[in-house]
């Protein structure tokens, strides 16, 4: 049975923080900083606890949500009431605090890494393994896996809310004012090169089941190539501050040449490669074996046959060596209090709203596809029925969908990220992951255990090709897609980067960091809501710089310490 790795009873792990201080974490005290981290144990406990704070209430505040209804490639979909969505899709701001989970998620992640990174170094662990060695790279792994997600959690505040109050110790200030977003990116960058110098070097073909969803030395690598291209665009695109440099938190910086070489370390060491064919990354490619019938016939057509999501060993599948840093999901439970967070919500916001198909389920009907995506993508590339999802099709599976159920349908829909389902024994229809997993539970809310990949090595390619000017890794991607070499320009990136990455949660901040988000939303485009013939036009608004709102909580908090952003 599936479980998340990161679930964890939270009320084991200590976070410090003062009732005065207005900044929010934790305040928990089953377990002081002088009797734990003492133990792998302890340590394994704490890490938990910090991949715990990836997950979210509020569906606003999940990253990959956030940044597809921001992006011109998706609308805000739903239905009449469904206005949030709509309205983060036109750069408004549904409620004061919207984005207040990710706001407060990411700083308890990171009050709980400090505690990782001061304590972990004082214990020792030598009576727990075989040879000081074996002790040694646990204790490494784990400071250097702290360092990499307090890298993580300050990126995902800054690509949302920019400059932010840096806290990087137990004791640290807590109600400072935002730093500046280059002191900001300087504590991210440096936080991920000491997550590169402190973990093992251990290829990922080598790291054992049980460890994959963890960070790791080249997760850590590739992500300083991703946050090196993020900030310099953005100083450069936006803020008009031309810059090739990444600033250090402790002085110094990185430039193309520096940050390249980790993307060629990561390229060379890693064990890394890319899918033989893209679309066995999605689990549509694993329906039809999953229900033992021919639910999907454009799978089998095609002679798909999914990799799984459990790395190079996985529990369903032939596996993956492509995927290298996820969000995890099980199977979540109304009897929790939040435990809907730990379902993949966003195959169930985005599914077909009022169509319970087969292998396609019922969803919300949010993000629906830009039609112009689909029109303006090359037949001849595998990847575009791969990712889009096209209704009235029988080879598809979405024969029998009934259209107007829902606002801004444009006949497309997020293929990667669906809810899939099929006959059970008896001839009921569950989700394919209860059946797989023998789930009790049959609820269509709950029941999509997908991982959300934030980072494939496709993007390591691609991004070592727009730092160094080089086609290589471009045309590695474009030859798995059985398309052509080209030249390297950067255009020829952007069109790729859109193909690869459709709906993955990235392509909102690549038009950022290019400066192209200004103009990305100036066409008009034919929808159906509710069943009357509509145009719909975004209205992005220049004056945030891309950025959303500070929660109204936080800035009254802080008394005025905070200034909110721009354009809010």
């Amino acid at each position: 049975m599936k479980k998340i790795k990161y679930l964890l009873a939270i009320s084991s792990v200590l976070i410090v923080s003062s009732c005065n201080d207005y900044l929010d974490t934790d305040n928990l005290t089953e377990k002081s900083l002088i009797t734990f981290y003492k133990t792998p144990k302890d340590i394994e406990e704490a890490t938990a606890g910090v991949y715990n704070a990836i997950y979210t209430n509020n569906v606003h505040s999940e990253e990959q949500i956030a940044a597809n209804l921001m992006d011109n490639m998706m609308l805000g979909g739903g239905g009449p009431d469904d206005k949030t969505a709509k309205w983060v899709d036109n750069f408004e701001d549904p409620v004061d605090d919207t984005y207040l989970d990710l706001w407060v998620q990411s700083y308890r992640g990171i009050a709980r890494t400090n505690a990782i990174i001061e304590k972990t170094p004082l214990a020792d662990f030598s009576t727990y393994f075989n040879t000081p060695a074996e002790a040694d790279q646990f204790k490494q792994q784990a400071i250097g896996e702290a360092y990499f997600m307090r890298a993580f959690f300050y990126f995902r505040l800054a690509k949302f809310f920019g400059g932010v109050p840096l806290i990087t110790s137990i004791d640290g200030k807590k109600d400072g004012p935002r730093n500046t977003y280059s002191e900001t990116f300087g504590q991210i960058a440096s936080d991920l090169k000491k997550a590169i110098e402190t973990m093992p070097a251990t290829p990922f073909p080598s790291i054992p089941t049980s460890r994959y969803g963890h960070a790791n030395k080249w997760v850590a690598e590739a992500y300083l190539g991703r946050v090196f291209l993020f900030y310099t665009g953005y100083m450069t695109n936006i803020e008009k501050k031309a810059t090739e440099e990444l600033p250090l938190a402790e002085g110094g910086v990185l430039n193309a040449t520096q940050v390249a070489s980790y993307l060629t370390d990561c390229m060379s060491n890693s064990g890394h490669a890319l899918v033989s064919d893209f679309r066995n990354l999605w689990p549509y490619s694993y329906v039809n074996k999953a229900s033992g019938n021919n639910v999907l016939p454009w799978a089998a057509t095609e002679g798909l046959s999914w990799v799984g999501q459990d790395g190079a060993a996985p529990t369903f599948g032939t596996g993956n060596l492509e995927t290298m840093f996820v969000q995890r999901f099980s199977f979540g439970d109304w009897n929790w209090s939040n435990g809907n967070i730990y379902t993949n919500r966003l195959c169930l916001f985005s599914a077909l709203r009022g169509n319970s198909l087969v292998p396609f389920g019922e969803g919300w009907g949010w993000c629906t596809v830009n039609p112009s995506l689909y029109s303006n993508w090359s037949e001849l590339d595998p990847r575009k029925r791969g990712s889009i999802l096209e209704v009235g099709k029988a080879d598809v599976g979405t024969a029998g969908y009934a259209g107007d159920k829902g606002d801004h349908e444009t006949g497309y829909f997020n293929k990667k990220y669906i809810s899939l389902q099929y006959p059970n024994a008896g001839g009921s229809t569950q989700g394919m992951f209860i059946q797989l997993y023998n789930w009790s539970n049959g609820d269509m809310q709950l029941m999509h255990a997908q991982d959300f990949i934030y980072l494939r090595y496709a993007d390591v390619l691609l991004m070592h090709s727009e730092i160094t000017k080089t086609a290589a890794g471009l045309n590695a991607v474009r030859a798995r897609a059985k398309l052509g070499p080209v030249g390297y320009s950067l255009e020829a990136i952007k069109d790729e980067r859109l193909h690869e990455f459709a709906f993955e949660g990235l392509h909102w901040f690549d038009l950022i960091r290019w400066g192209d988000v200004d103009n990305a939303f100036n066409s008009t485009i034919p929808v159906r809501n509710s069943g009357t013939a509509a145009n719909y036009n975004v209205k992005y608004r220049p004056e945030t710089k891309g950025l959303v709102s500070l929660p109204e909580t936080e800035l009254r908090l802080s008394n005025g310490v905070y200034t909110q952003n721009p354009g809010w």
